[in-house]
């Protein structure tokens, strides 16, 4: 009976930031049927499966209730978080994980975790017909990434607003759409939200990977390397990153709210 937890990301208390599902398995894959059963159990917008192999490092795959995605941080905080607390993983471990997007790896420090994800940068891009009406917006900025669209908006107040047309939106070809704005507050850099209602996630509470296409973008425009988001969703989450080269680090904690076991 696999171990199994919730655990709110990108956040320092219950109930707030994403919250994913860390599925802990024995040695191997289960059947994929298996797995995308319990992400539709779940209902959340990432269930994580993992263990640790004889070589050390963790298989990592991730799934929505819908899918399975080839890049997520939230729930990489979230396992991350889970085997150190755990003790599969030593505190002061790096942990290596082997995924469809390459290795990533979580760090512990100083009460936060540091993830190390590839960069991906949006280019300019005409949007697809349609996707502007479903977003309800007249961006200053259009680009694409390997997986989302990403719209600059022309304030915070502006993006807050933001009310998509989610079916429209879930006919776009792309995994979802990046909204973001400067920000008006100044703890922060920049704004964003997420829609990916075609993955079966209407609005992402906080999303790791879409920060790995932000933070290149606002450290072109704002000219530093280190920034702080602030994804304006309803829970809300705070995602520190650092530009290095084709790396972004990812920077943020977690909170359990959950343990529990997968009944057979």
């Amino acid at each position: 009976m696999p171990p199994l937890f919730i655990v709110d990301a990108f956040t320092d208390r219950p109930f707030a930031g994403n919250p994913a599902a860390v599925c802990l398995l024995a040695d191997r894959w289960p059947d994929d049927r298996w797995m995308q059963s319990v992400a539709a159990e779940m209902n959340l917008a990432e269930t994580a499966f993992t263990w640790r192999r004889d070589d050390g490092d963790f298989p990592l795959r991730w799934m929505t209730p819908r899918v399975e995605v080839a890049l997520c941080g939230h729930a990489t905080l979230a396992t991350a978080h889970v085997l150190w607390q755990a003790g599969i993983a030593d505190a002061d471990e790096v942990i290596r994980f082997d995924t469809r997007s390459g290795t990533l790896t979580a760090t512990r420090r100083d009460g936060e975790i540091e993830l190390d994800f590839p960069a991906k940068p949006a280019e300019p891009a005409d949007p697809p017909p349609g996707l502007l009406e479903a977003v309800g917006v007249a961006p200053r900025y259009v680009g694409r990434n390997q997986f989302d669209y990403l719209l600059e908006v022309g304030s915070a107040s502006e993006l807050r607003t933001l009310r998509p047309d989610f079916r429209r939106l879930a006919a776009a070809d792309c995994r979802g759409v990046i909204a973001t704005a400067p920000s008006d507050d100044k703890n922060f850099d920049f704004f964003s939200r997420f829609f990916a209602p075609a993955v079966g996630i209407d609005e992402d509470p906080v999303t790791g990977s879409a920060h790995c296409c932000l933070a290149a973008y606002w450290a072109g425009k704002l000219g530093k390397t280190e920034l702080v988001g602030y994804q304006a969703s309803a829970r809300g989450g705070v995602v520190r990153v650092a530009v290095l080269g084709d790396r972004v680090k990812l920077i943020g904690r977690a909170v359990t709210v959950v343990r529990g076991e997968l009944l057979p």
